[in-house]
């Protein structure tokens, strides 16, 4: 996969929550998290038959099945994973998909590699930064393998 997040801007969507969270105290920041984590929409029933192994992303400690799908050249992405018990994670996809769900693939190809370092710095949840980390890398190789269909 070519890393085309450098030579792209930031598209506005995925501007306006980077910089909203770069005005964020700490506190601030988890209680923005918090209110996410109960914004994370449901997989549709349509992906109930599907295998979920084909979706999981293994680096992460709590299981995430990340589903891709497009729609009229635009992108939505859903996750199942149990939000009460990582309700970091349902708000750091709540907030991801917030910014990218119904753009063009491109708009998730553009989001910077340092994209979950901005977002969660000065928390202190550095032992999620790698499942988050997997998870940007998820989306955005689904996002690669749209424009290429």
């Amino acid at each position: 996969m070519m890393d085309t997040a450098a030579s792209q801007p930031i598209p506005p969507s995925v501007a306006r929550v980077l910089s909203t969270f770069r005005a964020l105290g700490r506190e601030e920041k988890m209680q923005t998290l918090l209110h996410f984590s109960k914004k994370l929409e449901p997989v549709p029933e349509r992906f109930a038959s599907l295998d979920r192994a084909a979706f999981t992303v293994p680096e992460c400690q709590t299981r995430v099945d990340l589903f891709p799908e497009v729609v009229d050249g635009t992108l939505h992405f859903y996750a199942d994973l149990n939000a009460r018990q990582s309700p970091t994670i349902a708000a750091f996809l709540a907030i991801l998909f917030s910014a990218i769900n119904g753009q063009p693939p491109r708009t998730t190809l553009a989001i910077p590699d340092d994209f979950v370092r901005q977002m969660m710095d000065g928390i202190g949840l550095a032992g999620r930064e790698a499942g988050l980390n997997a998870m940007l890398a998820r989306v955005k190789r689904h996002a690669q393998h749209a424009l290429e269909v």
